[in-house]
């Protein structure tokens, strides 16, 4: 049997791309047909939701935080019209507009049927996995943070799911995915994880990634960079950019990016492992993402390729997508 799981990284749905979200609430409005139909091609669809969903709130009183994003409430419905079965609001933006808007976050997609994870009422709340069921498999998804430290969840506070990864993978996040490893066939743990505008994951997501695997991880998939990073055997570092408004790095280009499809397979679903990665070139025109051709697809092929070889993975062209076999 076969699960095949789609992965896009930080959407942004807040500023620029809200506005055009209030002119036409739509799956249409943030990517094109041809993006659309890349994820219909998945059994489950799982992104990072780097904004809150709300009309409450007040900026989160940093003097030092630059950067504000809300979308309208109507994103949760366009979000669900678009396939995605959960988000993961452990990031830097979930608490943007304070816990009411986080509140409505939460409660807004659970209304369209969207999970979420990574952010809850409290740190049990916040770091408590959900399941996805397609196909009679199991997927549990754990999502987790390394900043801010400000928006972590308290024992009675609301917050975020976060870990100091710089100390390494604590014990709590360890036996969180052991948890959901008990209680799923497979396990993705989706972090948020290193700094923004990197070519590369640092040395603390480096040396997390496979302890998270040795705690029963089946897939990790991160983000936060911007712009993707290499894949190794069952860890995509950085998703990249999906949707968003942001200025563009010229020699970075976090505005072209990738969505991963991701196959997994076995004899049941007690024992599938990842076995396929398929990752779909993407570009980012200002709040809106289409398939990506011509010489900007021959970028991220390039990219893609030179940093996967960093860890000895190499990467095929077939029939116009970027595929990675793990076995």
């Amino acid at each position: 049997m076969a699960l095949t799981v789609a992965l896009a990284g930080d959407t942004m749905l807040g500023r620029s791309v809200a506005e055009e979200l209030r002119r036409s609430p739509e799956p249409k409005t943030l990517v094109s047909a041809g993006v659309r139909e890349a994820i219909a091609e998945a059994d489950l669809f799982v992104l990072n939701l780097e904004c809150c969903v709300s009309d409450r709130g007040h900026r989160w009183p940093d003097p030092w935080k630059a950067f504000f994003f809300r979308a309208p409430p109507a994103a949760a419905k366009v979000l669900a019209e678009l396939g995605v079965n959960c988000v993961t609001l452990a990031n830097n933006h979930a608490l943007d507009y304070g816990f009411d808007a986080m509140a409505d976050t939460c409660t807004l997609l659970a209304g369209v049927g969207v999970h979420a994870v990574g952010a809850g009422a409290n740190a049990g709340a916040a770091r408590e996995f959900a399941v996805l069921e397609a196909g009679g498999v199991r997927l549990a998804v754990v999502g987790v943070t390394d900043h801010p430290e400000d928006y972590a969840a308290g024992e009675d506070s609301p917050g975020v799911a976060w870990a100091d990864l710089h100390a390494g993978v604590p014990g709590w996040l360890t036996k969180s995915v052991a948890r959901a490893a008990a209680a799923a066939d497979v396990v993705l743990v989706t972090p948020h994880w290193g700094p923004n505008m990197t070519s590369r994951p640092p040395r603390r997501v480096s040396a997390a990634a496979p302890e998270l695997l040795a705690a029963g991880a089946t897939l990790v998939a991160g983000h936060s960079a911007h712009v993707f990073h290499g894949i190794a055997d069952r860890i995509l570092y950085d998703l990249g950019d999906f949707v968003d408004d942001y200025a563009v790095d010229p020699v970075l280009r976090n505005d072209l990016g990738l969505l991963f499809l991701v196959t997994l397979d076995g004899p049941d679903a007690a024992h599938m492992v990842p076995a396929q990665v398929e990752a779909v070139p993407l570009a980012l025109d200002y709040c809106h993402t289409r398939l990506a051709i011509g010489e900007d697809r021959e970028w991220i092929r390039e990219r893609l390729t030179t940093a996967c070889a960093e860890f000895g993975t190499a990467v095929a062209d077939r029939t116009g997508r970027l595929t990675v076999d793990w076995r």
